[in-house]
């Protein structure tokens, strides 16, 4: 995947799908700190996540924004929706992406939702099959968007014409 400038996309919106506090435990007794997951897109078919972790949460919301705006891809569509359907695997999570009729929506929840409405995806099926934990549920839907491909791309991998591809 090639680099986004986030510089060039205009305005992003972030939402924050995930904090999570999480205790070390040292010498002296506890040392508490917060997660925090946010996903970032343009709703015209950019999108990215990060994580961020800091002592306060609005510092690893700040850091997560940042990272999420290095790790921006560009979504493949057809119309408003995808151009086939996908699984993505990341650990033990699963999720299927599912193009959907006009007019049907975003039927995805939790965390593919997200990434799926701030990327401009007006319609879509998604369906988490393995882990319903957070980070991994945003990692394998970003795997399966990254292995997503138009006419275009696939016509030129096989060496063929557009219109001998439609045959």
């Amino acid at each position: 995947m090639a680099y986004i400038d986030p510089k060039t996309l205009g305005e992003l919106e972030e939402n924050v799908v995930a904090i999570n506090r999480v205790t070390k435990v040292v010498k002296g007794g506890r040392r508490l700190r917060f997660a925090a997951l946010v996903v970032v897109g343009d709703h015209n078919g950019h999108v990215g996540f990060g994580t961020g972790k800091a002592q306060e949460v609005p510092e690893a919301i700040r850091k997560a924004v940042e990272d999420a705006k290095r790790n921006i891809v560009a979504i493949p569509m057809v119309g408003t929706t995808l151009p086939h359907s996908t699984l993505g695997v990341y650990s033990g999570g699963r999720v299927l992406l599912k193009p959907a009729a006009e007019g049907s929506g975003v039927a995805a929840g939790g965390a593919s939702r997200a990434i799926m409405d701030l990327g401009g995806v007006a319609d879509v099926t998604a369906k988490s099959l393995g882990s319903a934990t957070p980070i991994n549920v945003v990692r394998a839907t970003f795997e399966a968007i990254k292995s997503l491909k138009n006419a275009e791309e696939v016509a030129e991998m096989r060496q063929v014409s557009l219109e001998h591809l439609a045959d």
